[in-house]
């Protein structure tokens, strides 16, 4: 069971209590995109073994979408973060490099 914290209203509660929205930090493909670029959108994700980014929404709560970075093998939470960021926190991704020495964060900007 993952415990998650909603950077938003700051409540913890159990995974039941969020909704999974997917991988975070996608470049979400549209109208007018090229078929290119909406098949890897859509079908092309990530599914690692280890650190992940993901979407969840506080369903139960506020309402609102967030970040989670989590190891998909330990079900482990590193932390949340606003869905508004671009990119994870420093602060987040140190932590997660002090636990998973050599993990590194690739840029997707």
């Amino acid at each position: 069971m993952l415990i998650l914290t909603c950077p938003c209203c700051g409540v913890t509660a159990e995974e039941t209590e969020f909704h999974g929205g997917g991988e975070a930090h996608l470049k979400r493909e549209g109208p007018g995109s090229d078929d290119a670029a909406l098949e890897g959108y859509l079908f092309h994700r990530e599914n690692p073994r280890g650190v992940h980014f993901e979407r969840w929404r506080h369903v139960y709560g506020c309402g609102k979408w967030f970040h989670a970075a989590r190891d998909t093998a330990t079900l482990e939470v590193f932390g949340t973060y606003p869905a508004q960021s671009t990119r994870p926190p420093e602060d987040l991704l140190e932590t997660i490099r002090a636990k998973r020495p050599g993990w590194r964060w690739r840029d997707l900007a």
